[in-house]
């Protein structure tokens, strides 16, 4: 998908969420740490092709996760599943009744590209609320170019606040 657009509907394959990696991070400092988890789970649990793939999944993480602590209400929680073309990535808040609104026309410089990057980054993406949560979703490829990506080149992730 090469929208920025963010739809609502609900992820393609239909995924059971409680089969995946899940984790209820309470501020963006805990991210960091979350971060390095995850990338030892997927290293150890699927081979990696390409260190890229995991650049992404590791960056898309922490930008769907950090918005959700930002912008979202607790409790904050994000589930990543292996799929068999890839990965699918879950967070999910309290604030149902706020869309995410990707930012348009912004100078990049000050921020707030998050989910137009992980549009860009992701095979597929959407939002559904669901028990009374927003769920905010991307599925990203594996082992083939990513759709949407005109570049290997992934930035490295912020810093925590």
């Amino acid at each position: 998908m090469s929208s920025t657009e963010w739809f609502q509907r609900a992820p393609e394959p239909a995924v059971d969420l409680t089969a995946g990696w899940s984790v209820t991070p309470s501020m963006t400092a805990d991210l960091t740490r979350l971060r390095h988890d995850l990338a030892a789970l997927v290293e150890r649990s699927r081979p990696v092709v390409d260190k890229t793939e995991l650049d992404e999944l590791l960056l898309v993480f922490e930008e769907l996760a950090s918005n959700g602590l930002r912008h979202g209400q607790p409790p904050v929680q994000v589930v990543v599943v292996a799929i068999p073309t890839g990965w699918l990535l879950d967070v999910s808040d309290a604030a149902a009744e706020s869309p995410p609104v990707p930012s348009h026309h912004r100078d990049p410089a000050t921020g707030g590209m998050g989910l137009s990057l992980v549009a860009v980054l992701s095979a597929a993406h959407g939002w559904i609320v669901d028990g009374g949560r927003k769920h905010i979703w991307a599925r990203l490829a594996a082992g083939s170019p990513t759709p949407g990506s005109g570049s290997t080149v992934v930035p490295t992730p912020r810093a925590p606040a």
